[in-house]
């Protein structure tokens, strides 16, 4: 794996600030570009990953402002399996690319689209693009507003791609849609994009202070009516009512929604929160939806969890069998989500409870000789610390000692 250091050496920086800018110099100039994927396929030539998730996580996020939060290998790989082939997928909120990279070692002749807002993030986009040779457009711009900052067409060479800026572009719906967008982002909606058609169906916006279902519709309006999309949300999405509550239920007499899993807490780098996997179809046939709890799927490390193929294959089995798993998943008939108001919380529809085991007669006698061990021992502790004890006068020495004799006698028997 590249390191920090490695990588800004290659790009000629000797401050990670810099790496941007200097980055995307290079990428615009054809000379220079072959020599910039030349020197880096020299130290890395295992193209199946994102050198750059870790190296733009410590160095170039924004959490605070952007909330920007890159996606583990473990939920790249979950969600690649769950979306399958595709021979048109768009990342909405792409980030450096890292689940493009992933769609695309499994779909290596498909189209890709991408969309980042992030100037810092763009240039490393464009370079994992371009190096991997994919056929691919790039949206430079806000994802919830649509104003576009630029315009990008990666045109696949005979080794790597060529990189153009253009004047606008034309997107076709996609087969497959990856979305990791920012949790809980603050927006600022007009109310003329209720007149949108992404929006227009559902007659709200999603309130100003969570944007999150702004880009699950936005993500929803570039699928296609055949197509499979992949969401990563926080869990508050499943339950939060108003404005958003309003937009689950619609998605769900729709029929939108086919598939909610619940991921453990502590797999992201810079928040500790559960998130879950929101899978959407356009092309249902029934209100079902799907329900997995995979809270408890994860090897603890120090500073994270982990999601490993172990924990990846027993819930893409359980997914594709979609039948009910005794404290693990549930399919839900439409009825039954009603009567939970379209409430989508995972434990009304998994229950995971496990009773704690009843004590014996004898563990229970033999916990409370314990526990007035224990009293004794203390309540004795404490009569010596009452030996001690002077009053401020004859009176009050009187009291203490009184005091302290009727404790002796109590607890010294």
């Amino acid at each position: 794996m590249l390191t920090i250091d490695a990588i800004n050496a290659l790009i000629g920086v000797d401050e990670s600030y810099k790496a941007s800018d200097v980055l995307f110099k290079q990428l615009m100039d054809t000379d220079q570009r072959l020599a910039l994927f030349q020197s880096f396929l020299a130290k890395e030539s295992d193209l199946s990953f994102d050198w750059f998730t870790d190296y733009f996580q410590e160095e170039h996020s924004d959490r605070k402002k952007n909330k920007q939060d890159f996606t583990p290998d473990g939920v790249v790989e979950l969600v690649n399996r769950l979306l399958g082939t595709s021979h048109f997928n768009a990342d909405i909120c792409a980030g450096t690319g890292g689940l493009t990279i992933k769609r695309w070692t499994t779909n290596p002749t498909a189209h890709f689209y991408c969309e980042e807002y992030s100037d810092r993030a763009l240039p490393f986009l464009l370079f994992n693009l371009a190096i991997r040779n994919t056929d691919a457009v790039v949206f430079h711009g806000d994802s919830l507003t649509r104003k576009a900052k630029a315009f990008y067409r990666i045109e696949p060479g005979q080794q790597f791609a060529d990189i153009q800026a253009i004047d606008d572009l034309a997107v076709a719906k996609a087969d497959t849609v990856v979305m990791n967008p920012p949790y809980s982002f603050k927006w600022e909606p007009s109310k003329d994009m209720l007149d949108e058609s992404r929006f227009k169906p559902f007659g709200v916006l999603a309130p100003k202070s969570k944007a999150d279902y702004a880009f699950l519709l936005e993500g929803l309006n570039r699928l296609s009516d055949t197509g499979t999309m992949a969401i990563i949300l926080p869990h508050g999405v499943l339950f939060r009512g108003q404005a958003e509550g309003k937009i689950r239920r619609q998605l769900l007499e729709l029929g939108y929604i086919d598939t909610i899993i619940g991921l453990p807490e502590k797999l992201f780098f810079n928040t500790d929160i559960p998130t879950v996997i929101v899978v959407l179809k356009r092309h249902k046939a029934n209100g079902k939806v799907f329900f997995i709890d995979a809270s408890k799927e994860f090897t603890k490390g120090k500073n994270h969890n982990y999601l490993e193929p172990q924990h990846i294959d027993r819930i893409l089995t359980t997914y594709r069998n979609r039948v009910d798993v005794d404290k693990f998943a549930h399919l839900a008939v439409l009825d039954e989500i009603k009567d939970n108001d379209f409430n989508l919380n995972i434990p009304r529809y998994v229950d995971t409870y496990e009773p704690e085991p009843i004590p014996s007669l004898t563990e229970i006698t033999a916990d409370l000789q314990q526990i007035d061990q224990e009293i004794k021992a203390e309540s004795k502790a404490f009569g010596a610390t009452l030996s001690q004890l002077v009053g401020t006068n004859a009176e009050a020495d009187r009291e203490i000692k009184a005091f302290a004799k009727y404790w002796s006698d109590r607890f010294n028997d």
